[in-house]
Protein backbone atom coordinates (compact mmCIF):
# COMPACT_ATOMS: atom_id res chain seq x y z
CA UNK A 1 0.00 0.00 0.00
CA UNK A 2 1.90 3.43 -0.80
CA UNK A 3 1.95 6.09 1.85
CA UNK A 4 -0.92 8.37 0.91
CA UNK A 5 -3.83 5.30 1.03
CA UNK A 6 -2.07 4.21 4.88
CA UNK A 7 -2.85 7.51 5.81
CA UNK A 8 -6.01 7.70 4.79
CA UNK A 9 -6.36 10.82 2.80
CA UNK A 10 -9.37 11.96 1.11
CA UNK A 11 -8.83 12.54 -2.95
CA UNK A 12 -7.61 15.75 -3.73
CA UNK A 13 -5.75 16.59 -0.79
CA UNK A 14 -2.03 15.25 -0.49
CA UNK A 15 -0.57 14.15 2.47
CA UNK A 16 2.22 17.05 2.56
CA UNK A 17 -1.22 19.43 2.85
CA UNK A 18 -2.74 17.07 5.05
CA UNK A 19 -0.57 16.79 7.04
CA UNK A 20 0.42 20.50 7.14
CA UNK A 21 -2.98 21.16 8.10
CA UNK A 22 -2.90 18.71 10.96
CA UNK A 23 0.03 20.56 12.05
CA UNK A 24 -0.89 24.06 12.20
CA UNK A 25 -4.47 23.07 14.17
CA UNK A 26 -4.50 20.34 16.32
CA UNK A 27 -2.21 20.89 19.67
CA UNK A 28 0.85 19.47 20.35
CA UNK A 29 -0.65 16.65 22.04
CA UNK A 30 -2.90 15.99 19.69
CA UNK A 31 -0.44 15.82 16.90
CA UNK A 32 1.55 13.51 18.44
CA UNK A 33 -1.48 10.92 19.28
CA UNK A 34 -2.56 10.91 15.26
CA UNK A 35 1.15 10.05 15.08
CA UNK A 36 0.31 7.39 17.34
CA UNK A 37 -2.98 6.78 15.33
CA UNK A 38 -1.20 6.49 12.17
CA UNK A 39 -3.33 9.76 10.81
CA UNK A 40 0.34 11.28 10.18
CA UNK A 41 3.73 9.58 9.52
CA UNK A 42 6.59 9.68 12.35
CA UNK A 43 8.60 13.02 12.04
CA UNK A 44 12.03 11.21 11.06
CA UNK A 45 13.20 8.28 9.67
CA UNK A 46 15.21 7.44 12.99
CA UNK A 47 11.59 5.79 14.64
CA UNK A 48 11.98 3.37 11.86
CA UNK A 49 15.16 2.57 12.02
CA UNK A 50 15.33 2.15 15.93
CA UNK A 51 12.12 0.06 16.48
CA UNK A 52 9.83 3.04 18.07
CA UNK A 53 6.17 3.47 17.45
CA UNK A 54 3.97 6.39 19.54
CA UNK A 55 1.37 4.47 21.41
CA UNK A 56 0.04 7.48 22.95
CA UNK A 57 0.06 11.11 24.08
CA UNK A 58 -1.36 13.98 26.21
CA UNK A 59 0.14 16.93 27.44
CA UNK A 60 2.84 16.42 29.52
CA UNK A 61 3.23 12.56 28.70
CA UNK A 62 3.93 10.27 26.16
CA UNK A 63 3.80 6.61 25.81
CA UNK A 64 6.29 4.35 22.97
CA UNK A 65 6.04 1.04 22.27
CA UNK A 66 10.24 -0.21 21.31
CA UNK A 67 11.10 -3.05 19.75
CA UNK A 68 14.78 -2.95 19.01
CA UNK A 69 16.42 -5.05 16.22
CA UNK A 70 19.80 -6.80 16.07
CA UNK A 71 21.28 -4.65 14.18
CA UNK A 72 21.19 -1.88 17.41
CA UNK A 73 23.54 -4.48 19.05
CA UNK A 74 26.81 -4.10 20.37
CA UNK A 75 29.35 -6.97 20.54
CA UNK A 76 28.35 -8.64 23.38
CA UNK A 77 24.85 -9.21 21.85
CA UNK A 78 22.67 -6.43 23.99
CA UNK A 79 21.31 -3.37 22.48
CA UNK A 80 24.14 -0.52 22.34
CA UNK A 81 24.04 2.28 25.11
CA UNK A 82 23.76 4.80 22.61
CA UNK A 83 20.51 3.81 21.26
CA UNK A 84 18.97 2.92 24.68
CA UNK A 85 20.15 6.71 25.39
CA UNK A 86 18.18 7.58 21.83
CA UNK A 87 14.74 6.55 23.02
CA UNK A 88 15.19 8.03 26.12
CA UNK A 89 15.94 11.43 24.65
CA UNK A 90 12.86 10.63 22.05
CA UNK A 91 10.49 9.94 24.88
CA UNK A 92 11.88 12.97 27.20
CA UNK A 93 11.63 15.30 24.07
CA UNK A 94 8.26 14.38 23.01
CA UNK A 95 6.69 14.84 26.62
CA UNK A 96 8.14 18.21 26.23
CA UNK A 97 6.78 18.69 23.13
CA UNK A 98 3.24 17.70 24.06
CA UNK A 99 3.00 20.40 26.49
CA UNK A 100 2.93 23.23 24.02
CA UNK A 101 -0.17 24.59 22.37
CA UNK A 102 1.14 23.83 18.64
CA UNK A 103 3.73 21.10 17.94
CA UNK A 104 7.35 22.45 18.60
CA UNK A 105 10.28 19.85 18.40
CA UNK A 106 12.86 19.99 21.51
CA UNK A 107 17.02 20.49 21.50
CA UNK A 108 18.19 18.19 24.35
CA UNK A 109 20.34 20.56 26.51
CA UNK A 110 21.58 17.47 28.53
CA UNK A 111 20.39 13.97 28.90
CA UNK A 112 21.46 11.82 31.66
CA UNK A 113 21.18 7.77 31.46
CA UNK A 114 20.82 5.32 34.33
CA UNK A 115 21.30 1.74 32.70
CA UNK A 116 19.68 -0.88 34.63
CA UNK A 117 19.68 -3.82 33.05
CA UNK A 118 20.29 -5.34 29.47
CA UNK A 119 18.12 -4.27 26.60
CA UNK A 120 17.78 -7.65 24.11
CA UNK A 121 16.87 -7.38 20.27
CA UNK A 122 13.75 -8.63 19.63
CA UNK A 123 11.95 -7.85 22.52
CA UNK A 124 9.17 -5.18 23.01
CA UNK A 125 9.81 -2.34 25.61
CA UNK A 126 7.52 0.47 26.41
CA UNK A 127 8.96 3.65 26.92
CA UNK A 128 6.94 6.57 29.01
CA UNK A 129 8.30 10.34 29.29
CA UNK A 130 6.67 12.59 31.48
CA UNK A 131 7.49 16.31 31.71
CA UNK A 132 8.29 17.30 35.22
CA UNK A 133 8.87 21.51 34.24
CA UNK A 134 7.04 22.67 31.82
CA UNK A 135 8.83 25.64 31.47
CA UNK A 136 8.88 28.74 28.64
CA UNK A 137 12.43 28.43 27.84
CA UNK A 138 13.93 25.47 29.57
CA UNK A 139 11.98 22.24 30.42
CA UNK A 140 12.27 18.92 32.37
CA UNK A 141 11.33 15.65 31.58
CA UNK A 142 11.82 11.97 32.82
CA UNK A 143 11.75 9.09 30.25
CA UNK A 144 11.71 5.05 31.74
CA UNK A 145 12.11 2.31 29.87
CA UNK A 146 10.00 -0.98 30.98
CA UNK A 147 10.48 -4.47 29.78
CA UNK A 148 7.64 -6.86 29.33
CA UNK A 149 8.07 -7.98 32.76
CA UNK A 150 7.55 -4.50 33.80
CA UNK A 151 10.68 -4.64 35.03
CA UNK A 152 12.93 -0.47 34.35
CA UNK A 153 15.56 -1.42 32.27
CA UNK A 154 16.58 2.47 32.08
CA UNK A 155 16.29 5.58 32.93
CA UNK A 156 16.64 9.13 32.03
CA UNK A 157 16.09 12.99 32.95
CA UNK A 158 16.76 15.60 30.08
CA UNK A 159 16.77 19.59 29.99
CA UNK A 160 15.41 20.22 26.58
CA UNK A 161 14.52 23.73 24.98
CA UNK A 162 11.93 24.63 22.38
CA UNK A 163 13.98 24.63 19.10
CA UNK A 164 12.94 28.22 17.69
CA UNK A 165 13.88 27.25 14.01
CA UNK A 166 10.23 26.00 13.97
CA UNK A 167 8.81 29.08 15.68
CA UNK A 168 6.13 30.75 14.04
Amino acid sequence: MNREGELGVEAGLDVDQRVLDLWNTLSAAELIQAMADGHIPEFSDVAEHIGQAVASAEPGRVEITWTPSGRLCNPAGSVHGGYIAMILDNAACLAASSTFARFTPMLTLNLNVDYLRAVQAGATYTVTGTCLHPGGTRMVSNALIHDERGRPVAQASASVVPNKAFSV
